[in-house]
């Protein structure tokens, strides 16, 4: 393993496909008619959130122009689905106690795009005593804290007390971990970081345990052929100071993209032709591959001393590197 940005081609390559192959099924990423009421959001709200978000830190990251337009363009598909956040707005009328609807309105509110109806209902909805309720999933705790910070509210807890409890904050033994676990210690890096805008934030003790045994981990799952998690630990591995780059993981993660830039969650055979099939089966991880081939491409290349404020200085000028 390497540091630095490896190979800029494979990895632009690869972004791009998988832009095309997401702005091909934005009909997919449409909402129902019934997203307010009674569709699954795990099918409908949560695709359509997860875009906005990865496509933002393509949109504000990304060296090539035309790539950060592509994705700027599917963010902005992606509010318009909501109404210009009128969808919030009902959503949080029928679920008070509810965090999805804040989670994905914070994907907008930190870039501006705001509407009147939602802050005043979540200016009550936030401080309401079930919603200070501890809840099991702490890593989803951290992403409600998280969209509490985007949005400018108070957070309804300390944020590096609930990390503590996380799989990452936990630091556990490595050989322990299951699929379920590595997933969630993905998304503890990806909410103490902001999706890796910010990666400062990632304390010292974490990144030294993320490095020493990830590589580990990007094996196993390369093996496995679960290329929707190797993409999640190689966005991880580029939120790390020093940045370290394996090509031969990249190089594998490539060959399992189809010619049409999408990419399997699992196995070796492509994405099923029926097109529905095909984006419940594929949209996670091609969007995975995206996100984490701009990391990639953007990490700075190591230095013997102050590797980690370079990365600070290059990704983040604007973000502040405490743990929010």
């Amino acid at each position: 393993m390497t540091g630095g940005r490896g190979a800029p081609e494979l990895l632009d390559r690869m972004v791009e496909g998988s832009l095309e192959w997401l702005d091909g099924a934005r009909p997919f990423f449409h909402l129902p008619a019934n997203a307010t009421t009674d569709a699954d959001p795990n099918l409908t709200l949560k695709p359509l959130g997860e875009l906005a978000e990865l496509m933002h830190v393509i949109a504000s990251l990304h060296p090539r122009t035309d790539l950060r337009e592509q994705a700027d363009r599917l963010f902005a598909f992606a509010w318009e689905e909501t109404y210009d956040g009128e969808l919030f707005a009902e959503l949080i009328r029928g679920e008070p106690y509810a965090t999805y609807p804040v989670e994905i309105y914070g994907v907008f509110a930190r870039t501006g795009l705001r509407n009147t109806a939602v802050e005043e209902l979540l200016s009550t909805t936030t401080r309401l005593r079930a919603w200070r309720v501890a809840r099991e999933d702490h890593t989803r705790t951290l992403g409600v804290l998280n969209a509490e910070r985007r949005i400018g509210y108070p957070q309804h807890a300390d944020f590096s007390t609930v990390l503590g409890h996380t799989a990452l904050g936990g630091l556990p033994e490595p050989w322990a971990l299951d699929r379920k676990a590595v997933y969630g210690l993905t998304h503890d890096v990806f909410h103490l970081t902001d999706w890796g805008r910010a990666p400062g934030r990632l304390p010292a003790e974490l990144a030294d345990y993320l490095r020493l045994w990830l590589p580990s981990w990007l094996e196993n799952w390369l093996e496995e052929q679960l290329w929707d998690l190797a993409g999640e630990l190689l966005a991880v591995t580029a939120c790390l100071p020093k940045a370290p780059y394996d090509p031969l993981a990249w190089q594998r993660l490539a060959a399992a993209q189809a010619a049409d830039g999408s990419v399997p969650e699992t196995g070796a055979a492509p994405c099923p032709d029926d097109p529905a099939e095909a984006f419940t089966a594929c949209y996670h991880s091609t969007l995975v591959t995206a996100f984490a081939g701009t990391l990639a491409r953007i990490a700075p290349e190591p230095s013997p001393e102050g590797a980690g404020a370079a990365a600070t200085a290059l990704r983040t000028p604007c973000e502040s590197e405490a743990i929010p």
